[in-house]
């Protein structure tokens, strides 16, 4: 696969649209820890281009007295890889998440 090459515009453009991108994501973990919104709401959203690309483990570790070693330990037992994305859940995948900490 090669890599498009972009105008300046483009390349700015893209970067300004990935800083929104992650301040959107950042601002919904800041929600997830605030209790403004539960762990089913932003499962939810995860067709939403920005909240599909958020890691689960980063959502995870987000909901309050969820650390490291507990969102490493969850992850392993429900078999989601580290790497997953909300948009890579699978369904039952989706299941075993909500009925554990949902």
């Amino acid at each position: 696969m090669t890599v498009p090459v972009l105008t300046k515009e483009q390349r700015l453009e893209a970067l300004e649209q990935a800083k929104q991108a992650r301040s959107e994501r950042a601002r919904i973990k800041e929600r997830v820890q605030a209790g403004e919104l539960s762990l089913a709401d932003v499962v939810a959203m995860r067709d939403d281009e920005v909240v599909g690309k958020m890691r689960v483990a980063d959502l995870i570790a987000s909901i309050p007295h969820y650390g490291e070693a507990k969102t490493t330990r969850i992850m392993e037992e429900l078999k989601i890889s580290p790497s997953r994305r909300l948009q890579g859940l699978g369904k039952r995948q989706v299941v075993d998440l909500l009925e554990r900490l949902g």
